[in-house]
């Protein structure tokens, strides 16, 4: 017999899905035939699988410890990358993202921020392996592969869903830094649709939309700087979809130096060749949170920003006092 003491972790769904993450190798016809037997029961009393858990309920297992280990697995896959914390408590944490590392798997030999930061946990003592069975700690939101800065992580149930509520009503105001070509004096607020190429993993901005699934973007910038053929611009994104930054900016004739997919191959080149610059110059620099009470209040109207990488620094030193 295994007894499973709900903690605000898996607080708040229903008993089915925590079974369902627990006995992760079992089809659901297990755990429910459990049920209806009475081999699983949820505070000393038959259970469906569809009651709502609160914090202190018990759900016991009069399973074989040898069946329980058949049906439960954890697959941990250790990294000893330091993570950079901006800031942390118990319920979210604030990662710093490098470029060239990978938000959340595209594959299953990948190892992406979501693995360092469930090993930095580990580390920490903040999980274990017992732990992992009913809650695995995850990110909120998703930069790409090669675009550095803030990332926000759920340590735990509340802060995840808190965090994803945010993201979702759109009231964590995002803002990235981006040294563009050419010339900009004047703020902008830019609108359009987004049309994505799954096989080729790029999007097309257009007026309008020609397909229900083309995506509405809205993006806002305010030049910080401009010298004779660059400009640092500070973006707000109001709407984050695929590549929406890049892409956008882009189709107004100021693509992301560094950026081959959507930029300028020869003036990219030559920052390749001058820098060594790999990716494109695009940093998620500023978090601004709303007023909040509740979960996570402790982060209301905090402002977080991340420094840029060195590399990203350097160039944007050298562009402002050579030209």
């Amino acid at each position: 017999m295994q007894e499973i003491k709900v903690t605000k972790n898996e607080a708040g769904q229903r008993l089915d899905k925590l079974l369902a993450k627990y006995l992760n190798e079992a089809p659901k016809s297990f755990f429910y035939k459990m049920m209806r037997k009475k081999n699983i029961v949820l505070n000393g009393k038959k259970a469906t699988g569809n009651e709502k858990l609160e914090e202190g309920d018990i759900v016991k297992l009069f399973l074989a410890d040898e069946t329980i280990r058949k049906f439960s697995s954890v697959k941990i896959q250790r990294t000893k990358t330091n993570l950079s914390v901006i800031y942390e408590d118990q319920d979210v944490v604030l990662i710093n993202k490098p470029v060239g590392m990978l938000s959340q798997k595209a594959k299953e030999s990948d190892v992406s921020l979501v693995e360092h930061l469930i090993s930095y946990l580990l580390d920490a003592g903040e999980l274990s392996e017992e732990t992992l069975k009913s809650f695995r700690p995850s990110i909120c939101n998703r930069l790409d592969r090669n675009t550095s800065g803030i990332v926000v992580a759920g340590k735990s149930l509340p802060g995840l869903q808190k965090m994803g509520e945010l993201f979702k009503e759109r009231t964590l105001h995002k803002y990235y830094r981006c040294l563009v070509q050419g010339v900009i004096r004047e703020d902008q607020y830019l609108k359009g649709w987004l049309k994505k190429d799954e096989k080729t993993n790029k999007v097309q901005i257009l007026d309008r939309p020609s397909d229900p699934s083309d995506q509405p973007i809205e993006t806002e910038y305010h030049p910080l700087w401009t010298k004779e053929g660059v400009t640092l611009l500070e973006v707000r994104l109001i709407t984050g979809k695929t590549h929406q930054i890049r892409a956008h900016l882009a189709s107004e004739g100021h693509p992301l130096i560094g950026d081959y997919k959507y930029g300028d191959r020869k003036l990219n080149d030559f920052y390749q060749k001058k820098y060594g610059l790999k990716s494109q110059l695009l940093h998620a620099y500023r978090l601004e949170f709303p007023v909040m009470e509740g979960v996570c209040s402790q982060l209301s109207e905090k402002v977080f920003i991340a420094d840029v990488p060195p590399l990203f620094a350097k160039i944007c030193k050298e562009s402002r006092s050579e030209r």
